[in-house]
């Protein structure tokens, strides 16, 4: 037999498939209750000449979303901010948020309340690399961190914060300050799981 067919209770099914491979292989499930999700890749968003990145659609049983950055820069010297939404649209307040900068002479702090903000400061000629981690923590309570890095300005960026949304999480926002645009072409993407 090479897969099993279970069919749920009111419709809909879900396919369990073997490896197309010799051998026997074992997968054990642990001993917990709990819901068994994939690991789901966005759409790459190339981040030229936008203010903002948004990925929509987010399913209600997500708990946690891997934000990546890959040669992303911007067009001014503000930071780049990840803002999430719900059914009600994007939240903008309500962060409790802070980034730190290190790679200079002393290490700096940025606070913000409008969004998890990434980088302590920025420059329009830097270009990061990196990852921002949300997970959920129960409540639409949301727990953010992040370190960025740019080869070409030599320092590194850390932040971490919170956040409680109105609602069940359908969205998230990649921007800088709604004004400002991305203008390296680069690449952003989530995974969510």
């Amino acid at each position: 037999m090479a897969s099993v067919v279970l069919s749920g209770d009111t419709s809909g099914s879900i396919t369990i498939a073997a490896p197309a491979v010799a051998g026997s292989n074992t997968q054990t499930l642990v001993a917990a209750t709990g819901t068994l999700a994939p690991l789901i890749s966005g759409t790459v968003s190339t981040a030229t000449g936008g203010t903002s990145i948004d990925f929509t659609g987010i399913p209600s049983w997500v708990k946690r979303i891997t934000v990546m950055f890959s040669g992303i820069s911007g067009s001014g010297t503000a930071p780049f901010v990840i803002q999430l939404g719900d059914a009600g649209g994007i939240e903008a307040t309500g962060y409790s948020s802070s980034a730190m900068r290190g790679g200079s002479s002393s290490n700096a702090f940025l606070a913000s309340t409008t969004g998890f903000v990434l980088q302590e400061s920025n420059a329009a000629a830097s270009v990061y690399n990196g990852i921002a981690t949300i997970a959920l923590i129960g409540s639409n309570n949301w727990a953010q961190s992040s370190f960025l890095i740019s080869p070409t300005a030599n320092t590194g960026n850390s932040s971490a914060g919170s956040k409680t949304l109105s609602d069940t999480l359908t969205q998230v926002r990649i921007t800088i300050d709604g004004t400002q645009t991305f203008d390296v072409n680069g690449g952003i993407n989530i995974l969510y799981e």
